[in-house]
């Protein structure tokens, strides 16, 4: 049955989607805004503050392609809604943490129900709504989840000072009460008819596998485990390869544009990785500012993604992607290095806002056209598995940056309660987050092709490409005309 948005019932879709997806994004932008309280009380250190980060993104990278195709199989409203409850658990058990260690396996369970909700949110508007009320849902859903991200780092900031760190993720829960009921009463249920073949499991516990030991390498400084992540890394391609039906099929990649364009996404979304994680950190603990304070000052970024990506979209769409993935980078790269500046004493107004502004202008220009760029470099029936590769592959670059930064910066286990201490390595960190976005503009201004140089995909970016792309990873794509993929390759 396909729903028309002005019914009852496709405003109630519209609602419960957002309202899933919302839960997800809001905790990838108010967790970071937490982490000085959440060491403070629990007494943690500063390599258990990353893997409270990594472990949800770790689980998260490592199963989304996986959920998609669960969905697909399953059943999409089935997915989503035991995502949500999941996430949910999940999250009130992070709100529970006695310590560190329970909150790291916390935050790695949240990371399952994400992988679950987050490619389902977007694939119950695309089968289900009337192709000539589609793309008008799929921008409602993505300008109401542009809000969502603009509000987060606010109200993660007024929980965290008002009743606490904890009600960062207890939010999550009464939101899931909402959001399932609603579901199973409105959501139609959709599946792939045409879905068959073997879910790749191994190949996704050995990609979940090779992250976490390179991530736990980076952090705990083990040379083994590095070893031992590069070669699980190995074992996972000869699996792909070897697969009739891999999670990843690697003849993806003889799009040398999509390749390119990926290598662009690990580079871009490394830098923002390791820059919101400590700047966080920066305005808390060497400027001095409150939870509410530091949040509120993080919104410049937002906004401006949310008021100038459609623009900065359809500009990519006149002129090309190569220009906007160069200077883009460029820019985000001058407003990191205007970080510098944000130190003891620093003023929001001359010091800290003309940094954001130049880093959000930088993103407004290359997120959007990034993501229509990845799904122009392959053939329209491939448009989801290449999105939800892209997706994969951003979150993974962050997760390896907050691990490796503090690291390369030469931040100590206690850096963060010393404001000297931490000022320090911040100044020799956000050049190297500038370094990797100059070494993201190269590659794409040698490898991304105007359009009069190649031809331009047959159809347009769908709205979301153009109105939310998100701070974390560029947004899911449920594929073109909103057919499913075969299940077990990722079609998101």
């Amino acid at each position: 049955m396909e729903i028309r948005l002005a019914s009852g019932r496709g405003r109630w879709v519209v609602f419960t989607t957002v309202l899933g997806s919302s839960m997800a994004l809001l905790d990838s932008t108010v967790v970071n805004v937490a982490l000085p309280h959440i060491g403070d009380s629990l007494g943690a250190d500063l390599a258990a503050l990353q893997w409270t980060v990594n472990a949800y993104m770790l689980t998260l990278a490592g199963l989304i392609l996986l959920g998609g195709s669960l969905g697909d199989r399953y059943g999409r409203r089935r997915v989503f809604v035991v995502g949500t409850v999941w996430f949910a658990v999940g999250s009130l058990l992070c709100g529970l943490a006695p310590n560190a260690a329970v909150l790291i396996v916390a935050r790695a369970l949240q990371g399952v129900g994400g992988a679950l909700l987050v490619p389902g949110s977007l694939a119950i508007i695309q089968a289900s709504f009337h192709p000539d009320d589609r793309a008008r849902a799929v921008g409602l859903w993505s300008g109401l989840g542009g809000v969502g991200a603009a509000v987060g780092p606010f109200l993660g900031g007024w929980l965290v000072d008002g009743p606490g760190w904890r009600w960062v993720f207890w939010l999550n829960v009464p939101l899931a009460a909402l959001c399932v009921p609603v579901a199973l009463r409105h959501v139609p249920e959709t599946r792939d008819p045409a879905a068959r073949g073997r879910f790749d499991v191994l190949g996704a516990v050995l990609g979940a596998a090779a992250l976490g030991l390179v991530t736990y390498a980076l952090i705990g400084r083990v040379a083994w485990a590095g070893v031992a992540g590069v070669l699980v890394a190995v074992v996972f391609v000869r699996v792909e390869q070897r697969r009739a039906d891999p999670m990843l099929p690697l003849s993806i990649f003889r799009s040398r544009l999509f390749t390119a364009v990926n290598a662009v996404t690990l580079c871009v979304y490394a830098a923002f990785g390791g820059f919101f994680f400590l700047v966080a950190l920066q305005l808390q603990v060497v400027v001095g500012y409150s939870a509410l304070g530091a949040g509120a000052a993080l919104l410049p970024t937002t906004v401006l993604m949310l008021l100038l990506s459609a623009r900065s979209g359809a500009l990519a769409e006149r002129i090309g992607a190569r220009v906007p993935l160069t200077v883009g980078p460029l820019l985000c790269a001058g407003g990191m290095l205007l970080m510098l500046r944000v130190g003891e004493g620093a003023a929001y107004l001359p010091d800290v806002l003309p940094a954001l502004v130049v880093m959000g202008m930088g993103m407004v220009t290359l997120v959007a056209p990034l993501t229509a760029t990845v799904l122009g470099s392959v053939d329209t029936a491939r448009a989801g598995l290449a999105s939800g590769i892209n997706n994969a592959a951003a979150r993974a670059a962050g997760l390896l940056a907050v691990a490796a930064l503090p690291l390369l910066a030469g931040m100590g286990p206690e850096a963060y309660r010393s404001a000297a201490e931490f000022g320090d390595t911040f100044r020799r960190a956000m050049p190297m987050c500038a370094g990797v976005l100059v070494l993201g503009a190269l590659i794409a201004w040698a490898t991304v092709r105007t359009p009069s140089e190649r031809t331009a995909p047959e159809e347009p970016a769908h709205p979301e490409c153009r109105v939310n792309c998100g701070l974390s990873a560029p947004p899911l794509e449920q594929g073109r005309g909103g057919e499913a993929g075969p299940a077990g390759q990722g079609r998101l």
